[in-house]
Order: structure tokens, then C-alpha cells, then sequence
């Protein structure tokens, strides 16, 4: 990835140790170019969460069609992040980039104006196909145009505060756009940003060819993977309604597992494969992706069932919320944009991923014990202080050691897989935690028990779940991730990337 001559925007920004070349000034102005419109997609996962009960009551939603808002998204999301990587390897990334940016912006205008529950459902599978299209290739042009180890751990810090950060930050936006105007600002926000970063990132990133649908044009390979993700998701996002142990759950989830074998098999063999296996061999793409898949799914249910323990039980409105959860964000923004980095760079990614995810599994054990007349300052803050720092120290850690086996060809395909390891962990850690947590309030309010109490008590058992999940990811990073990983090798197209510790 080559970047343009540089323009006069490169003269608004200048980052340390860089200013000896214009070039390299107009190298970070594109990625925060990138991290604008990776965090607009971001946001969009969750800024819905806080104005559905307005969506609800404006359109005529169900309480049960009503999550079709949130999981049209997400289906499209994460079923078609891994094609979106593969394709940017194939047609060039900037190109699908920009594609993909051009089509969640025009869904969102949609999203905005829409009158109907079947207009907005549709415009937003539609974001979620732009969304997943934009974002599966921006980790791998963030480490093609930043090939430097110290540089692209700081780049990577860059990404990684506004991947880790931007659920928190959405529930702010989200309530202010929600009370301050109305819900259909939630989408119209994305407009002028998008048609900013895209003219932005035309300017800054020269195109790059790709490497051809010829070395990769795996088409068979590309329908398996994808109807294995979109079944799976959906039987996830539903089994909270069939029950986990119902037919359609089972028998969906059979399909998408069949799916998924059909695509394995089919990747060993085919000539010009969607994605190599050889991807696998390197122990800190797998480890990293388990790693990231159990962690997010701790973390997601928290962030979902804390935003409804601080609305249902301490009574919290919309706005309150969101500034309930930015200690979070802002602790993130405060390591991953430097401090993390430097960490990375002097002891490795494990050695600073290891003391994160131990932070993780405290801040949610703490949050488990929360009262039903909690304090903020005393039962929840310290609990977002805690899983702010662990997430600041985590994610740009299992971002580097993802992207550690990837070549200059293969960086948006292993980019695409990071990012459907985030969006399936958080689905399933979504639907698990939520499921659970909803039964246990039940059975206790069947038993008796007040609202208020069988609420937390639900809740409880999610964090303490969730803690458990961490913890597994702790055991995980410990034995199956390297200090040192091998260098991957690209046989025949481009030298490997530089090594990444």
C-alpha cells in the first residue's frame, strides 16, 4: 500500500518523531482517516441500543421484532466480514473500502428516513454489508502502509482504542442524539462523516491492484464460509427466543456446522483457496483468535445486561448511561494510544496481553456483586476502571499477534478474521449471557422474588459467567501464545511483513 503525494491536509497534523517527510505525515493523517470511518461503524452497533424503546414506539415494533433492528445488523455484519477481507486482497483494499463506505452511508440515509419497520430492517442488513465490506480490510492496510514493528504497534493502538472504545462511546452519542433530537439522528450522523472520510481516504491512500480474483477466486469457498457465518449468527441472536436446546436452534446450528466443515474441506483442496490454511499453523493467529472470540463475549454481555442493571435497576436515563460507561472508553483511549504500544514494543504483545485479561476477569467478578441500591462511585465505577485498563491493555495486543502471520498479501483476509472472531464472540457472548440472565429472572420472579432483586440477581449470574469466559481466554493466551512468533512467509507474491513480537 503506497500512499498519494500529499495534499494540504497533511499540514494540519503533525505526529511525533515523523515530521522529517511530508509522506510520512500524510501515512497517520490516513489512518486516522480509517479510524473515523472504522469508528462510525463501531458506533452503529450499539448507539441503537439506548433509542429502540423510540424506534419502538414511533414505528410500531413488537418487543420481539424490535430486536430485528439490532440483529438485521449484525447477520449481515459478521457473515460477510471474512469474504470482505479475502476481497480486499483480491481487488485491492482501498477500492473495497471505499465501496463499502459508500454503501453504509447511503444505508444509513435510509435507516434516517425511514417510515416502516420492513424500510429500516432492510436498510440495516444493508449497513451491515457496507459496514462489513469497509472495515475487514482497514487492520490490513493499517500494518501494509506501517510495516515498521514500533510504528505499527502504535498505529495498531490507534485502531485498537477505537474498536475496543467505540461501544462505550455509542451509548453516550446515542442517548444525546436520541433525547437531544430524535432517533433518526442516530443514522443521519453517519452521512457527513462518511462522505468526509470517503473523500478523505480518496485523496490520501493511492489505489492498490489487489492480486486478482485469479489467485483467489474461490467462489464455492466464499458461499460455504458465508451461509455457515449468517446461519450461525442468526441461530445464535434467536436461540434466545427457541431455547438452547430447541429443534430450530439445533437443526440450524447443525446446518451452519456442516457449512463450516464443507468450507474446511473444501479450503484443503481447492487450487486457489479463499482463505489458506496455512493461516492456522502459526499458533498466535489461532490462539489469538480464540483468545479475542472468549474475551469479547465476556465483555459484550457486560456492556448490553450493565447498561440494563444501571436503566432497570438504579434508574439511570439514556444519557446518564453513557456517561456511566466512559471511564471505560476514556481509560481504553489513554493506553491504547500510547502506553500499550510502548509496552508491546519493549516486552511483547503476550506479556502485555496476559495482565490485561486478568484485569478483565476482576472488573467483571467485581460488577457480579453489585447491589440493587448500588452507588456508583463504589459498585460500578471501580468495575469500569478495571475493565478499561484490561481492555486497553488486550486488544491492541491480540490485534498485533492476529495480524502476526499475515503477508502483504494475505493482511486483509487475517484482518477480516480478526474482526469476525470480535463480531461472532460478541454475538454469541450476546445471546448466551442475555439467555441466561433473563431465565434466572424469571425462575425467580416465579418463586417470588421482587422485580428489582431478580433483575441483579440475573445480571450477577451473567458477569460471573462472563469473568469465567475471560478466565478461560486467560489459560489460553498462556499456553498457546508465543513470545517470539515465526515469520510468515508468502511464497511468490510479496515479501512477508516484518515480524511482529
Amino acid at each position: 500500500m503506497q500512499l498519494s503525494q500529499p495534499g494540504r491536509f497533511a499540514t494540519f497534523l503533525d505526529v511525533p518523531n515523523q515530521a522529517a517527510t511530508t509522506t510520512d505525515r500524510s501515512r497517520w493523517i490516513a489512518l486516522y482517516v480509517l479510524c473515523v470511518g472504522m469508528l462510525m461503524i463501531v458506533l452503529d452497533a450499539t448507539i441503537v441500543n439506548v433509542a429502540l424503546p423510540s424506534i419502538q414506539e414511533d414505528l410500531g415494533f413488537s418487543q420481539s421484532s424490535l430486536a430485528w433492528v439490532v440483529n438485521a445488523y449484525l447477520i449481515s455484519f459478521g457473515g460477510l466480514l471474512l469474504l470482505s477481507g479475502r476481497l480486499g486482497d483480491l481487488l485491492g483494499r482501498r477500492s473495497v473500502f471505499l465501496t463499502g463506505l459508500a454503501l453504509f452511508t447511503t444505508a444509513s440515509m435510509l435507516c434516517g428516513l425511514s417510515q416502516s419497520q420492513g424500510v429500516l430492517v432492510a436498510a440495516r442488513f444493508t449497513q451491515g454489508v457496507g459496514g462489513a465490506l469497509a472495515s475487514a480490510v482497514i487492520l490490513g492496510m493499517i500494518v501494509t502502509m506501517f510495516p515498521e514493528p514500533r510504528e505499527q504497534a502504535r498505529a495498531i493502538g490507534v485502531y485498537s482504542f477505537v474498536a475496543s472504545a467505540g461501544a462505550s462511546i455509542g451509548l453516550l452519542l446515542g442517548g444525546l442524539l436520541t433525547q437531544g433530537i430524535s432517533w433518526h439522528w442516530i443514522f443521519f450522523v453517519n452521512v457527513p462523516i462518511g462522505i468526509g472520510t470517503g473523500v478523505l481516504a480518496w485523496r490520501l491512500v493511492d489505489r492498490d491492484e489487489g492480486i486478482g480474483l485469479a489467485n483467489g477466486a474461490d467462489l464455492s469457498g466464499a458461499v460455504l464460509i458465508t451461509s455457515s457465518l449468517m446461519i450461525g449468527v442468526y441461530t445464535i441472536v434467536k436461540a434466545a427466543d427457541y431455547g438452547w436446546g430447541a429443534l430450530h436452534t439445533l437443526g440450524l446450528g447443525a446446518v451452519s456446522l456442516l457449512l463450516l466443515a464443507g468450507f474446511i474441506a473444501r479450503e484443503a483442496t481447492a487450487r486457489t483457496p479463499l482463505m489458506p490454511l496455512r493461516l492456522f499453523r502459526f499458533r498466535n493467529v489461532t490462539g489469538a483468535n480464540a483468545v479475542q472470540i472468549l474475551t469479547v463475549a465476556g465483555l459484550f454481555g457486560m456492556f448490553f445486561l450493565g447498561v440494563l442493571y444501571l436503566q432497570r435497576v438504579l434508574g439511570y436515563d439514556a444519557i446518564e448511561t453513557g456517561v456511566a460507561f466512559l471511564p471505560v472508553s476514556l481509560t481504553i483511549g489513554v493506553l491504547s494510544l500510547g502506553f500499550s504500544a510502548r509496552l508491546n514494543s519493549r516486552f511483547g504483545a503476550k506479556a502485555t496481553l496476559l495482565p490485561g485479561l486478568v484485569l478483565i476477569v476482576a472488573g467483571l467478578a467485581y460488577f457480579s456483586r453489585a447491589p440493587v441500591d448500588g452507588a456508583y462511585v463504589a459498585d460500578v465505577l471501580p468495575s469500569m476502571l478495571l475493565l478499561g485498563v484490561g481492555a486497553g491493555l488486550v486488544f491492541p495486543s491480540l490485534m498485533t499477534l492476529g495480524m502476526s502471520g499475515a503477508t502483504q498479501s494475505d493482511a486483509g483476509l487475517a484482518s477480516g478474521l480478526v474482526n469476525t472472531s470480535l463480531q461472532v464472540g460478541g454475538a454469541l457472548g450476546l445471546a448466551v449471557l442475555a439467555t441466561l440472565s433473563s431465565t434466572r429472572s424469571q425462575n425467580l420472579l416465579d418463586d417470588g422474588e421482587g422485580r428489582l432483586s431478580a433483575l441483579t440477581s440475573g445480571y450477577h449470574l451473567a458477569f460471573v459467567i462472563g469473568a469465567a469466559l475471560v478466565a478461560l481466554a486467560l489459560v489460553i493466551g498462556t499456553f498457546v501464545l508465543e513470545s517470539k512468533p515465526r515469520e510468515a512467509e508468502d511464497p511468490g507474491v510479496e515479501p512477508a511483513l516484518s515480524e511482529v513480537a
